[in-house]
This record gives structure tokens, sequence and C-alpha cells, in this order.
């Protein structure tokens, strides 16, 4: 159980003034022009000993991504770009740090970009989300106006800008290339890597996407030290994270909590356990639609972090974790996601433009019991055959949870088809 002391995120409920002054109050805009006089080095090489991994799905060692960064400019500038287009089903945590907490993202942008030499940075934020926009406009426009941010950004001798660039709702633009070609003002699609954006990123010049927890975490980490920070979770997982639980819990709730929480603690402490109680858990996605289902066999001695939930074929994604009772029809369930990325796919790729919409339709046939038995394997199939062979990895955010699915539920699956035909047959007699 993650101690009050530790928490990062110290509004998450939006219960204390929101404001520059509630901020620094809690602690925040403290010593930031200390932290950027220890110069670039010293704050990469904290970000690597803390052991941050990026919170927004994939998991890749933050201080490494930075350091990736080129030391000396070739003439070009370069960016940070800060993925606020939080679109994943099952997820809203970043909307919480933007809506109550933003200053800690503001101040993170300010010591991240300046670690990384740029002197811009863009937060490019999600469509469907006005009122947050609201916010932290609303923050940044304090941070202006009492000399954090512009010229000599808080006294630290940097120079830095920051935009706020609202997205059109469009799922894809959250993959980090595909952002940045909406952020330039083109239809948001991916684009093929290398060149990796450290290298010709936004505007051809070197840039990082980072989620906006993973830049929110920055400052305290700096603050408190990174041993500290590596002093909670499992070695490889360190720190605390943001959990978004939705469902069939008696509380829903986004908490912040310590990383490799086992999942039956993190329901019952945090969200007074399942529905209808423990026995009554049918599956849990554990890191937002895009990850393979636990069934409740696996969900006893479940640990919520990156490489315990790898090990399951699952992933601890965004960590919005969906809990589904007995009286989900799982199938359905399934289906229902595999018809948001049919929606959601910009269709460059072949598989997944062919792939998604071929998928969604068998599924719709399971869901009714229509489908041949073989159909499954079929199913099965295609999505091994999208999975893997797509610029960007909505192919296999598509193929991963009926891959879940036919794992876990194949009886399920099969008894519906025996089902209908039983009823088909009798019918026709």
């Amino acid at each position: 159980m993650l101690a009050d002391q530790d928490r990062i995120f110290t509004n998450i409920y939006g219960m204390h003034d929101r404001s520059l002054a509630g901020a620094r109050q809690r602690g925040h805009w403290d010593g930031t022009a200390g932290i950027i006089k220890k110069g670039r080095d010293w704050i990469v090489s904290e970000m690597k000993e803390s052991g941050l991994r990026g919170r927004g799905g994939a998991g890749f060692p933050t201080g490494l991504k930075w350091s990736f960064m080129p030391k000396e400019s070739d003439g070009r500038p370069s960016y940070l770009v800060i993925n606020a287009d939080e679109s994943e089903p099952g997820t809203c945590k970043d909307r919480e740090i933007m809506r109550h907490d933003p200053h800690t993202l503001i101040e993170g942008a300010l010591i991240a970009s300046f670690a990384m030499n740029a002197n811009t940075a863009y937060i490019y934020i999600r469509g469907e989300f006005i009122r947050e926009r609201e916010a932290l406009q609303a923050a940044i426009d304090e941070c202006y106006a009492a000399g954090l941010l512009g010229k000599n950004a808080a006294k630290s001798g940097w120079d830095f800008d920051l935009f706020l660039s609202h997205g059109a709702g469009a799922y894809i633009c959250g993959e980090e290339t595909a952002l940045l070609e909406s952020l330039e003002g083109k239809k948001g699609m991916p684009r093929m890597k290398p060149p990796f954006p450290a290298g010709a990123g936004l505007y051809g010049c070197p840039t990082t996407v980072n989620n906006v927890e993973s830049i929110a975490v920055v400052p305290t980490i700096l603050r408190r030290g990174a041993a500290w920070f590596s002093s909670m979770g499992n070695p490889n997982n360190a720190g605390t994270k943001l959990f978004a639980i939705s469902g069939h819990v008696n509380r829903p709730c986004v908490v912040e909590e310590e990383m490799s929480i086992p999942l039956r603690e993190l329901l019952e402490k945090h969200c007074g356990g399942v529905r209808g109680g423990w026995g009554n858990l049918k599956a849990v996605i554990p890191g937002g639609s895009s990850v393979q289902l636990l069934p409740h066999t696996v969900c006893d001695e479940a640990i919520m972090d990156f490489d315990w939930l790898r090990g399951q074929q699952s992933g601890l994604g965004t960590a919005a974790v969906i809990v589904m009772d007995q009286s989900v029809d799982v199938i359905k369930a399934i289906w229902r996601l595999s018809a948001f990325y049919k929606h959601e796919s910009c269709g460059q790729c072949t598989p997944c433009r062919e792939g998604t919409g071929w998928m969604m339709r068998v599924m719709e046939r399971l869901v009714k019991g229509e489908a041949e038995p073989e159909e499954i394997d079929m199913l099965w199939d295609v999505t091994k055959q999208v999975e893997g062979h797509t610029i960007c990895a909505l192919g296999d955010a598509a193929a991963w949870p009926i891959q879940g699915l036919i794992r876990h539920y194949r009886d399920e699956i099969e008894d519906r088809i025996k089902h209908k035909r039983g009823v088909s047959a009798v019918a026709a007699e």
C-alpha cells in the first residue's frame, strides 16, 4: 500500500486548489531552477537511475529515450511532444492530471525539454477533452504570467515555450508518429520507422514523444531522488502508477498506487471489491482494451506490473483495469472492441485495413453462435497474420483481445455454436 507521503499526484480528485498558488502550496514549482542548474547529464542519468518506464502503454525506459536525442544541435531545433491523446478505451488517468493537477505536467515539460535541449514543447490533447483543455490552458497562462514559462523560464536561464494543440478525436493519433503528422496539419497516419522521431520527428527535427504521466512525475522524482522512486515496486517495474479501474467493481476510481501491487489488493482496497464478491469475477482486462484479458483463475495471483503481465501474454499498457463479472457476455464484449478497432484503423496497411473488418465480422457471427467450429481456428490465424505486420501497433491492438478470448474462453464459443445448432435442429423438426 502506497503511503500518503509518497504520492506524486496530490490533487488527483480535485479536492484542493488547482491554481498555481495551490500547486505551490503542495510543493510543486519548488526549486525548479536549481534542478535545471544541475545540468542535462545529471537529469538524464537520474531519470535512468529512477527506473521510470513510459506510462503511455509500451513501458520503454524514459531516461534511455531522452538520451537518444542529439547532444549538440546541427542547426535544427529539438522538440518535446507530450501525448495527451488519451483514447485507449477504459483509460482516464491523464485526464485527471490535466484537469486537477496540471502544474505537475507543465513543470515536468520545462525540465524534460531542458534535458533534451528543446526550447519548445507541444501538448497534443485528445479532441474530446474540452474542459481538460480549458484547465490546462488556464494553468499555462498562469505560468507565463508568473515568469515560469517564456524567456528565462522560472529564472533558470533557459527560454521555453509550451503550446497546447487540440486533436479532432482520432484514436490513431495516439500513436506517436501519427500524432506528429496531425500536429503538422496533415492526416493522422503513422510513419514508417526508421527514421525514429529522435532523428527526424516534428517538422523533420529531433523530437521525443512522451505520455502525460511520464512527464508529470519527473519534477517529484528529481526533487526526492532516483533512489526514492526506484525503492517502490519490483525490480525493473519501479515507482508509483495511476490505475484507472472501471467496470463491475463497487467503486470505480482512478488511484495512484505502488507498481507491482497484487490485482486483488488493488480492487479490494480502493474499489470495494468486485460486484457480488470475488467469486463473481469472470475476467479482467488489466491495461486498456488492447491487451489480452486475464481469466478469473489467473486473477488471484495477478501482479500489476509490466513483466508479470507480459509473462501471462497480456500487458500493463495504460493500467486501465476493466473488471467483468459473471453477468458479462465475454464474446460480445470482445466483439465490441473489435468493432472499435475496425472503426479507428487509418487504412494505410492492408493487413489492418482488411483484417480488422474481417475479424469483426467473424466475431459478430461468434456472438450469435452462427459460425462453424472451424472458424475459431481460422480467426486465430487471421489475428496472427495481422499481428506484427503493420506500420503501427493498431493491428496488434485489434488482434490481441481476440487471441485472449480464444485462448481462455474457447469452450464458451464452442458451446454457443452447439447450442445454436441444437435450437436450429429443433426448429427444423
